[in-house]
């Protein structure tokens, strides 16, 4: 995730919405890592968002499974580079949908705020509607920029769960923090924009939040903002010694366990 960077570009040149999009989003495209590569076997699926953009994702079957999860990655890259993470979680007895947002790996389109919103509504359509798992089933896991995606979907839905990675409560006090006094120019641009804080309050689904104490990208405090300003029932898990994106090697086993564990509770089997 770039958006430290991003951001200072935003206050040297006051930048309008669509280009503080191009700074936001940071796609590469194709598919770099394929599922075979992994020794997993998994589908390469085109959804249709409400506005008709067409989007790429990978969904990976857990034999047996009745639930699922559907996973939003960060903003730079595309989902096959998250596709290693995708199979440590397929282990864990679920499906796994993951997504690759417009502009991103083989998904139309260009990227844009409420753009990956409907792309993260096409994704959960297609896990109720295509493949049969009831909403309360699904269990939605962001990662970075994801988890502001994330909140935003399960706004007044009925999910099984809900897991937050790395997140920060606000584009807005994503400035605040780090432009420190030039935080003032950054506030006509970032205001509104990927406001998880204002939402979270609406989010029903039970809440596991990871973090690492070393982010130096999404600075934990603001992970630690949007988690109290959660609803119960919910969680926070300190990945010690993890920045922001080495949670799953520096977590390692425990942190796996902790999901397993969170995905029985929510969405348990048999």
């Amino acid at each position: 995730m770039l958006l430290g960077g991003a951001l200072a570009l935003l206050m040297a040149f006051d930048l309008p919405g669509s280009l503080v999009d191009r700074l936001i989003f940071q796609p590469s495209p194709g598919v770099d890592i394929q599922p075979e590569e992994l020794g997993v076997a998994a589908e390469q699926v085109f959804l249709e968002t409400e506005d008709d953009v067409r989007i790429h994702a990978f969904y990976l079957s857990a034999p047996g499974a009745s639930r699922a999860l559907l996973f939003f990655h960060g903003n730079a890259g595309n989902a096959s580079h998250r596709l290693p993470n995708a199979v440590d979680l397929l282990r864990l007895g679920t499906h796994v949908l993951l997504l690759d947002y417009r502009g991103y790996g083989r998904s139309e389109g260009s990227p844009t705020e409420r753009g990956v919103y409907a792309d993260a509504r096409a994704g959960l359509a297609h896990l109720i509607e295509a493949r049969g798992i009831p909403e309360n089933r699904i269990v939605v896991f962001g990662r970075s920029l994801g988890a502001a995606v994330a909140v935003d979907l399960a706004q007044d839905r009925r999910l099984a769960g809900l897991i937050i990675e790395s997140a920060f409560s606000s584009l807005s006090d994503m400035a605040r923090v780090l432009m420190g006094p030039l935080k003032l120019l950054a506030q006509p641009l970032t205001r509104d924009r990927f406001d998880s804080l204002a939402k979270i309050s609406r989010v029903h689904a039970p809440l596991l939040f990871f973090h690492g104490d070393r982010d130096t990208i999404v600075p934990f405090e603001l992970g630690r903002r949007l988690f109290d300003a959660a609803p119960e029932p919910k969680a926070f898990e300190t990945i010690a010694g993890a920045g922001h994106n080495d949670t799953t090697l520096v977590g390692g086993r425990p942190y796996f366990e902790r999901i397993r564990q969170f995905l029985n509770e929510v969405a348990p089997e048999g």
